[in-house]
C-alpha cells in the first residue's frame, strides 16, 4: 500500500526546510563575523605598536575575545534559545572577561606615572 503525500505532509516539510535554511544563513554570518574578529585580533598588535599602548592592546584583545566567546555561546552553544535562569549560567564566563578587563583598568590607573 502506497504512502500518500497530503498537504500537512508538504506544508510541514517545506516549513522544516526554511527553518534550516534561515539556521544555516544565520551559522554562516557568524562564522563569518568571527573570522573578521580574528583577522582583527591578529592586526590588533601591529596597528597599535605606539609605547603607550599596552593597556590599549589588552583592552582590545579582551574585548574581542568576549564578543566572540558570546556570539559563540549565543549562537552555536544555542544559548540565545534557552530559558532566562539557563542563560545567566552560561554568561558567567563573559561576566569574569568584564570584570578581569575592570581590574586590568583600575590596576593600570592606580600605577603612579600612567
Amino acid at each position: 500500500m502506497a504512502h500518500e503525500v497530503t498537504t500537512t505532509d508538504v506544508d510541514q516539510d517545506n516549513a522544516h526546510r526554511s527553518t534550516h535554511q534561515s539556521h544555516r544563513a544565520t551559522y554562516v554570518t557568524i562564522f563569518l563575523i568571527l573570522g573578521v574578529l580574528t583577522i582583527f585580533e591578529v592586526f590588533v598588535p601591529e596597528v597599535y605598536s605606539a609605547g603607550w599602548s599596552g593597556q590599549t592592546k589588552m583592552l582590545l584583545l579582551c574585548i574581542l575575545a568576549i564578543g566572540k566567546a558570546a556570539l559563540v555561546a549565543l549562537y552555536f552553544m544555542h544559548l540565545k534559545y534557552e530559558k532566562p535562569w539557563l542563560r545567566w549560567i552560561g554568561y558567567t564566563p563573559i561576566y569574569m572577561g568584564f570584570a578581569v578587563i575592570i581590574i586590568m583598568l583600575e590596576s593600570y590607573y592606580r600605577v603612579p606615572g600612567n
